[in-house]
C-alpha cells in the first residue's frame, strides 16, 4: 500500500502498478484501460508517493508476474546488479535528482545502464518536466555500427521510407532517388511492404541491394516484413541486411505479433551469419508504440507508457542497429492529441537513451488525431535537441501507402540546418564524393546527367 496527503485528503494506491498508471500524464489509452488518475490532484498524490519508493522496489514488486510474462523474467535474469550498485541506494525522486546532476555525465550513464530496468526508467520519467527528459536524454550517447557509424553526438540519421501502395519498384525507387537526393537514407533505406508475397519481397531486397551495392552508399536496406518472412528469406538467399519486427512490452503482446524471444534470437543469429555488416554486427531493427499491449488486451493493468519501456529490454537484449517509437501511429484511442504526442514521444526517446538504446522517432500521428503537421515540427524539434538517433523521411511527409503523416525529407534538412547536425560520418562522405553536397554539407544542384538519375531512367551512368 502507498499513499500520499494533498489537500487535506488522504490518496491510497493498492500497488506499485496502480501507483505508476496513477502517476502517469494523462492520455486517452490509459482512460480506456481504466487506470489512469481520476483528477490532476490524484495525479499528483501518486508522483509524490512514487518519488518516495526505492529502486530496489522494482526489482521485487513485479509489475507483470514473473511466472506468466517472458518479457519480465529477461527483465530480472538479466539486470545487471554491478552496474546498478551506485544507483541502487536511490529513491525514484533521487533517481531523478542525479540523473539531472553534472555527476550524471555520459560516461556514469553509459555505466549504469545495463542496471537500470524499464520499470525504473519509466518511473523517473513520471516525474520529469519535458525538460528534464530532453536534457538527461542529451547526455545519453549511444553508438551502433553496420555499414556506417550511427549516434554519434552533433549527428543525426535518417530512414528513407520510400513506401508504396502497389509495391511498385519503379515508384519504390523514384522515392528513393528523391531522398538520397536530398541527403536521406544514412539510417537504413526501409520498405513497408504492402504484400507478404515472399518472390515480392525476394525482389525488394533484390533491388535494395543492387542500388546500395552498386553505387558504394555505405548504408542498410531493411523490408520490414514479419521476422518470420526475413527468415525464409535468408534461407533463400537473398541479400538481407537487417531483420525488422514489431515488438511489444509483454509476452502476450508478442504473442499477437507472433513472435517470441526465441524466434527473435533465432533470426538475429541468421542474420549474423551473413555477414554483411562491413563495419558492425548490430543486424536488428525494431518498432514500438504506446498503446501496442492495450490494443491487444495484453496490457496486464499497466499503464502503456510502462508497457512501451518494457518492450525496449525486448530490444537492448539484441543490441540492435535502430529501433524507433512510432509515436502517433496507433491512434487518438491510446494518444489523443498533439499535446499527448509531444509528451509520449519525449518519454520514449528519453527512456530508451536511458537504457542504452539507439532510440529513434516515427514524428508522426493518423489524420483523425487532434493534431498537425505543427505539432510535429515541435516534436521534431524537441527530439532532434535531445539527441535524437534518427527520424524518418518520406516524400512529402505524407505516406500514401501507410496513409499516415510522418516527417519528410525536407523536414531532415531543417533540422540539420536549425542545429548544426550531421549525417553519419560515411554516409556524409559518399554524398560529397557523388557530389549531391559540398564540402560543408549543404546540398548542390543536381545536373540531369546525374548517376543516380541516369540509373532510374534506366541508362548506363
Amino acid at each position: 500500500m502507498y499513499q500520499a496527503t494533498l489537500s487535506r485528503r488522504s490518496y491510497r494506491f493498492s500497488d506499485l502498478r496502480q501507483l505508476m498508471a496513477k502517476a502517469s500524464p494523462a492520455r486517452s489509452g490509459d482512460y480506456l484501460a481504466e487506470v489512469a488518475a481520476d483528477s490532476a490532484e490524484e495525479r499528483m498524490a501518486a508522483r509524490i508517493a512514487l518519488a518516495e519508493v526505492p529502486l530496489k522496489a522494482f526489482l521485487q514488486q513485479l509489475l507483470v508476474p514473473y511466472e506468466q510474462d517472458e518479457v519480465t523474467r529477461l527483465i530480472i535474469d538479466s539486470h545487471d546488479a554491478l552496474a546498478f550498485a551506485p544507483i541502487s541506494h536511490l529513491t525514484v525522486g533521487d533517481f531523478r535528482d542525479w540523473l539531472l546532476s553534472e555527476q550524471a555525465d555520459s560516461a556514469m550513464l553509459a555505466q549504469v545502464a545495463p542496471g537500470i530496468t524499464p520499470e525504473m526508467a519509466a518511473a523517473v520519467s513520471k516525474l520529469m518536466r519535458n525538460q528534464d527528459l530532453i536534457l538527461v536524454a542529451k547526455k545519453c550517447r549511444v553508438i551502433t555500427r553496420f555499414r556506417n557509424t550511427i549516434g554519434l553526438p552533433g549527428h543525426l540519421s535518417v530512414r528513407l521510407q520510400p513506401n508504396h501502395p502497389t509495391d511498385s519498384l519503379q515508384g519504390i525507387a523514384a522515392s528513393m532517388l528523391d531522398g538520397l537526393l536530398y541527403g536521406s537514407g544514412d539510417a537504413v533505406v526501409g520498405i513497408n511492404p504492402a504484400s507478404d508475397s515472399l518472390p515480392l519481397l525476394e525482389k525488394l531486397n533484390h533491388m535494395l541491394d543492387d542500388v546500395i551495392q552498386r553505387f558504394a552508399i555505405p548504408t542498410q536496406s531493411c523490408v520490414l516484413t514479419h521476422v518470420t518472412n526475413t527468415l525464409r528469406l535468408i534461407e533463400r538467399g537473398t541479400p538481407v541486411d537487417l531483420v525488422f519486427q514489431s515488438i511489444a512490452g509483454t509476452e502476450a503482446a508478442n504473442s499477437g505479433f507472433g513472435i517470441n524471444l526465441a524466434l527473435l534470437a533465432e533470426a538475429q543469429q541468421a542474420a549474423l551469419s551473413l555477414n554483411r555488416g562491413t563495419l558492425g554486427n548490430n543486424v536488428m531493427y525494431f518498432e514500438t508504440g504506446q498503446g501496442s499491449c492495450l490494443s491487444s488486451n495484453a496490457h496486464h493493468g499497466v499503464d502503456q507508457q510502462t508497457c512501451e519501456a518494457r518492450a525496449y529490454a525486448v530490444a537492448r537484449h539484441f543490441s540492435p542497429l535502430l529501433i524507433n517509437t512510432v509515436v502517433g501511429f496507433i491512434g487518438p484511442e491510446y494518444l489523443y492529441d498533439g499535446k499527448q504526442i509531444i509528451r509520449a514521444g519525449l518519454e520514449d526517446h528519453f527512456c530508451g537513451k536511458l537504457l542504452g538504446l539507439p532510440l529513434g522517432c516515427d514524428v508522426c500521428y493518423t489524420n483523425h488525431a487532434e493534431a498537425d503537421q505543427d505539432d510535429m515540427d515541435t516534436l521534431l524539434t524537441l527530439l532532434a535537441t535531445a539527441g535524437l538517433t534518427f527520424l524518418i523521411g518520406v516524400p512529402g511527409a505524407d505516406d500514401i501507402m501507410l496513409n499516415y503523416q510522418s516527417t519528410s525529407f525536407h523536414d531532415a534538412l531543417y533540422i540539420r540546418e536549425l542545429l548544426g547536425l550531421k549525417h553519419a560520418p560515411e554516409f556524409a562522405d559518399w554524398l560529397t564524393k557523388m557530389q549531391i553536397t559540398d564540402d560543408l554539407g549543404r546540398l548542390r544542384d543536381t545536373a540531369a546527367n546525374h548517376p543516380l538519375l541516369l540509373a532510374l531512367q534506366g541508362e548506363q551512368p
